[in-house]
């Protein structure tokens, strides 16, 4: 990764050590960005729109 004051400490020669040595891609599922922050890239946000509808359901009123 280039240019930015931040690097992965996950990412060596542009691979993710910690996703099977795949090429960097921040936000893929099982980088540490996933689901914590929202990406221009909407298919990289799925998991961050679960977690809100989640809890907007948990503050729903119920009606019983």
């Amino acid at each position: 990764m280039t240019g930015g004051g931040w690097s992965c400490p996950h990412e060596l020669d542009g691979k993710c050590s910690k996703v099977k040595n795949l090429p960097c891609d921040p936000g893929m599922k099982g980088c540490e960005l996933y689901g914590r922050y929202v990406f221009f890239d909407g298919s990289k946000n799925e998991r961050l729109e679960q977690k809100k509808a989640r809890t907007e359901r948990g503050s729903e009123p119920t009606n019983d």
